[in-house]
């Protein structure tokens, strides 16, 4: 199963989903909408947060119970987790300079800089499936123990997962195509059409349910279409900014509060613990092989389809897919373009 929602808590789960998936979204309207809203969001809640985070891991190493019981250092220690959130969180700044102007957000060079946030993302993402796979085919039967006490079964949907996330960095396009909008509110990535957000959408509901099966209800699924519903309906060309918003919001609140996911009645997957470790009997049920390989395979069918198209498009018209836009011709672009400064 993908999910666990279901008994005497579905009730719950899903009003868990319907509050992070809305609060996903307003939160990112307040952050995109004005300058203080940025601010607030992307520099003054991670430099409190960071402060935080180093006392409770200075707190820990002097043995203080206060940070060695801390949900926190518990369940949310592993590198992956901190890699995301600052990653996420420096996208979130380098887009308010690209749309603001702010300092070298004013030059043609910054341009590139989504592409390159966006590809290192992806990338921390494919070293974690990489490493599933690597200590699943290390273990006797494919389960290993995560740092934060989950058990992950890899195998070759892991590598399947991780090469198509290789892939998706090449679906990126128009790397220097990058706009504020006219009201200041978005930085716009016009030739970031459907079809791409389609591949990575796949792609990392794909790595979450993999490397993290616990939290695939809420990061896989209601953190993913928080952005996508927005790009659709209100935010032509804003997907990107929409994406990062959202995701270094939550990873906060998921680094602060993770009991939300693992321990209270929205958890989706009962998750239960003997001395710090998650009983061996429920492994089976975090995660089914069958959904992992053929999920696998449609995450790499559709990124190669995906560049597949791309490579067509620029042979035919000519132009190189990086240094220029290829999806001039359709309605996702021209509807963003129209939002965009002149």
């Amino acid at each position: 199963m993908l999910f666990q929602v279901y008994g005497q808590t579905a009730g719950f789960q899903l009003l868990g989903w319907l509050l992070v998936f809305v609060g996903l979204i307003l939160a990112n309207e307040f952050a995109r909408r004005t300058k203080l809203g940025g601010i607030a969001c992307f520099l003054i809640l991670p430099a409190g947060l960071t402060v935080y985070f180093i006392s409770i891991y200075v707190g820990a190493a002097m043995g203080a119970q206060w940070a060695l019981n801390n949900p926190t250092y518990l369940y949310m220690n592993s590198w992956f987790h901190y890699a995301k959130l600052y990653a996420a969180t420096a996208g979130c700044i380098g887009f308010m300079m690209l749309k603001y102007k702010w300092g070298i957000g004013k030059t043609e060079w910054f341009k590139v800089f989504p592409f390159l946030i966006v590809a290192i993302n992806i990338l921390i993402a494919v070293a974690s499936d990489f490493e599933s796979a690597i200590k699943g085919a290390q273990s006797v039967d494919g389960w290993w123990l995560s740092s934060e006490n989950v058990w992950l079964y890899g195998g070759w949907w892991n590598w399947l997962n991780g090469i198509a996330g290789i892939l998706n960095i090449f679906c990126m396009t128009g790397w220097w195509g990058i706009y504020a909008s006219k009201d200041k509110k978005d930085m716009l990535w016009p030739d970031m059409i459907w079809l791409y957000i389609l591949a990575y959408d796949v792609w990392n509901f794909q790595y979450t349910y993999l490397n993290l099966p616990t939290h695939t209800w809420y990061c896989g699924l209601a953190l993913l279409l928080a952005p996508t519903v927005a790009n659709a309906l209100w935010n032509k060309g804003g997907w990107i900014q929409n994406r990062a918003n959202t995701l270094a919001l939550w990873c906060m609140f998921a680094q602060v509060f993770p009991l939300f996911q693992d321990a209270s009645v929205f958890t989706t997957i009962p998750v239960l613990y003997a001395d710090g470790f998650m009983d061996a009997a429920i492994r089976p049920t975090l995660v089914n092989p069958v959904p992992q390989g053929v999920i696998s395979i449609l995450s790499l069918a559709i990124n190669a389809l995906a560049l597949a198209l791309i490579i067509k498009r620029s042979i035919g018209q000519k132009k190189n897919p990086y240094k220029q836009e290829i999806f001039t011709d359709t309605k996702d672009f021209r509807l963003a373009m129209a939002r965009a400064e002149e």
